[in-house]
């Protein structure tokens, strides 16, 4: 069946977070839209992602920082985690992968829902496939594609010929692997190979990199990479797979100096690629299966006419769910603003019509134990970029730090620009350091000059001492 063609002022196709954010905020502007979705409302992020891996791993880093304690130490019984009841707990936070209640807040936000897979068939057009068949979708303003990102593979031997898990199966599986090993140990991989290990599966972290975390700070990469032994995880580094084969109880991966690695499962975590492969962009002169290139105010680059956007992972931007709702917001501001006959093109930096934090003051954590939280460029990314630079590491040994935790071990690094006397970058590890991080952003994004930062007093005894130790150790 096909349906009559419908219309809103905008249509967003893919209803994960940063869909989510473009159509409501554009509906709080006061313009129609509807949100196109062919699996859950909510996204990966909900359901095989952000939520599900964090409640994955919260269970281990609550018995792990009790064991840090004296007194709670002493009190922790039994010593290993109730498997079932973290399980349990995970499927909970996942909604057990039913999308009810995305549905309501949509409708409760004035958003409309379609379900079904959208394609872009022309300039402001759509077509939806559904269970019901097609529908046809006309935008009155503007096309948001918030599509997202689908897993990828390395090209190696036997990959593709055996059964392998992806993020979705590493943060749903319903039964603890015997054993499992890690194909990349980017931020997904070390914080599912830690959440694994801590519930008693065998598991085994490869990469081709000297340390995980390869592009964040070197001592961010030591120190994981002492927390995932702790926790059992064998670390296979600088490794060179060579095939993947089925064995009689699960995968043979054979390596470049002869080492042999046999795990029930194995699961790819070598990076995402922006989902554009079916998105329809070719009719308006993109290829498919590439990122899609945006301007700062969210545009699709190479598209004429000022309709079609695009906000999150389907895009060349960062790949990070909070990102992707900062642009998905600063999309439906543009959006609005043009319909109201506001041409924002011009707008400055840092305004609500630009993406500029995406460029400038990233934040991310990493929700390994310890923990990696940072903020802005590294400083060879600042080098590289021209800035005259300096920075200033040092161990995290403050009150608040050792009184959180008997042996508090961490890591603490700003990068200044010299001429401007003004953050880059700052990167924590550590216990529960990811509450660290809005302070770096807060301060990379208001370029607060270090004068001014150091009368920024930290609590004492928090671990935000380490702020002051930072500032007192390049000279203030």
């Amino acid at each position: 069946m096909v349906e009559a063609n419908l219309e809103y002022d905008v249509v967003v196709v893919g209803a994960g977070p940063t869909g989510e954010n473009a159509a409501a905020r554009a509906v709080a502007a006061g313009l129609s839209a509807v949100v196109v979705e062919a699996e859950l409302l909510g996204g990966e992020c909900s359901f095989w992602a952000c939520m599900p891996s964090k409640a994955l791993l919260r269970s281990g880093q609550a018995l792990a920082a009790a064991r840090r304690v004296g007194g709670a130490r002493e009190a922790v019984r039994p010593e290993q985690l109730n498997t079932r009841a973290v399980l349990e707990r995970r499927d909970a936070f996942a909604e057990y992968w039913e999308d009810t209640a995305q549905v309501d807040w949509a409708q409760h936000a004035g958003v409309e829902v379609l379900r079904g897979r959208g394609r872009v068939v022309g300039e402001r057009e759509l077509s939806v496939s559904g269970a019901e068949g097609t529908t046809r979708l006309r935008a009155r303003q503007a096309v948001v594609l918030c599509a997202g990102s689908v897993s990828s593979k390395p090209p190696i031997p036997g990959l593709d010929e055996v059964e392998t898990w992806s993020s979705r199966e590493g943060t749903s599986a319903q039964e603890v692997p015997r054993s499992l090993a890690v194909l990349g140990a980017g931020v997904v991989g070390v914080e599912l190979a830690q959440a694994w290990a801590r519930l008693g599966s065998a598991v085994t972290l490869i990469d081709t990199e000297a340390r995980p975390l390869s592009g964040m700070e070197e001592f961010a990469g030591d120190l994981v990479a002492e927390g995932l032994r702790a926790d059992g995880v064998t670390l296979h580094m600088e490794a060179d797979l060579r095939r993947v084969s089925a064995g009689d109880a699960g995968l043979v991966l054979e390596f470049a100096d002869g080492m042999t690695v046999r795990p029930q499962h194995l699961m790819v975590a070598t990076g995402r690629r922006a989902a554009t492969d079916d998105l329809g962009v070719d009719t308006v002169g993109l290829e498919a299966g590439k990122p899609l290139q945006v301007d700062d105010h969210g545009l699709v680059r190479g598209v004429p006419g000022n309709w079609l956007y695009a906000a999150g992972d389907v895009t060349d931007q960062t790949k990070l769910t909070h990102q992707g709702k900062y642009a998905a917001r600063i999309v439906a501001d543009v959006i609005a603003a043009r319909a109201n006959g506001t041409e924002v093109t011009d707008a400055p930096a840092w305004s609500h019509y630009t993406t500029t934090a995406n460029q400038h003051a990233v934040p991310q954590v990493v929700f390994s134990d310890p923990e990696v939280a940072r903020v802005g460029r590294t400083a060879s990314q600042a080098r590289q970029e021209g800035y005259r630079v300096r920075t200033v590491e040092l161990d995290i040994q403050v009150a608040g730090a050792v009184l959180h935790a008997d042996g508090y071990r961490g890591r603490a690094a700003i990068v200044v620009d010299e001429d401007r006397r003004v953050l880059l970058g700052a990167a924590f590890v550590g216990q529960d350091v990811a509450e660290l991080v809005h302070a770096g952003t807060i301060a990379v994004t208001g370029e607060v000059p270090l004068d001014r930062l150091w009368h920024a007093v930290p609590v004492f005894p928090t671990i935000s001492e380490v702020w002051l130790r930072l500032l007192e150790s390049y000279g203030l």
